[in-house]
């Protein structure tokens, strides 16, 4: 596989350096910056020429000075997730990432691929190899039953849109969000959990780079990243502590009873 992963914003050695506690995983989590035409689809931190630089928990309310006085003009928020479906009332969300979390993808080829998607990039079409995280299906299969289940990803369309198609077989992700929906924050492409427009009381994130929720820390379900461990368990051992997640009032308490555990 490849060392480090043209696909994970984590080097695979920083991915298995020892953890003190659980869920701790260091925010500095950055790979080498090499210059490549496939890590601008899949690495979080590329940055194309006409990304623009955001800020945190910025809305679109609009500050005027009128007679020496500053007024707040309110504007309309564009929200990047729909209406809650029928299906979907009352249940919370989670935010649910996809490379290294739910799969482990490389152009080098894989004798054991679970899929191989072909990439289009500048004009020639690669062939990309995808790997399932062990019991990535009983994990999807469960999440969606229990939650309402959106796939936030930093890479592009092109490669995840496809990979989701043959991931999810019972169609858990009720919306699918790439990286144009992520804000560029300090290098980062950070997934703000504040403009899903959801209730943040209500809203959980499973990812593998501290750095993809590092707006919102406390709404996180630390998972360490994956690569080509067919022995792992992680989410397997995790779909116990998401029905929990599913009936508790406060998300928080549990959250941080996991995370120091």
């Amino acid at each position: 596989m490849d060392n480090p992963s043209i696909i994970t914003q984590v080097s695979k050695e920083e991915a298995n350096t020892p953890l003190r506690k659980k869920g701790h995983l260091p925010v500095s989590s950055k790979k080498p910056r090499r210059r490549n035409i496939f890590r601008t689809i899949f690495c979080c931190l590329s940055r194309n020429n006409d990304d623009a630089d955001h800020i945190s928990g910025s809305n679109n309310n609009t500050s005027l000075l009128v007679d020496g006085k500053r007024s707040i003009i309110q504007t309309s928020v564009n929200y990047l997730l729909p209406e809650v479906q029928v299906q979907d009332s009352g249940k919370k969300c989670v935010v649910i990432d996809l490379d290294e979390t739910l799969v482990h993808s490389s152009f080098k080829p894989v004798n054991n691929a679970d899929f191989i998607i072909p990439v289009e990039i500048d004009g020639n079409v690669h062939q990309v190899y995808v790997l399932k995280r062990p019991y990535v299906d009983e994990f999807l299969k469960r999440m969606g039953e229990l939650f309402e289940c959106v796939l936030f990803t930093a890479s592009l369309s092109k490669y995840a849109d496809p990979v989701a198609d043959l991931l999810d077989k019972w169609g858990a992700f009720r919306v699918r969000l790439f990286r144009e929906s992520c804000v560029f924050h300090q290098g980062n492409y950070v997934k703000d959990l504040s403009r899903l427009g959801r209730d943040l009381n209500k809203l959980l994130i499973i990812d593998n780079s501290p750095a993809s929720y590092v707006f919102h820390p406390n709404n996180a379900v630390p998972i360490a990243s994956w690569f080509d461990d067919m022995s792992d368990t992680e989410l397997l051992d995790l779909i116990p502590f998401f029905e929990r997640l599913s009936k508790e009032e406060n998300i928080y308490t549990l959250l941080q009873e996991h995370k120091s555990s």
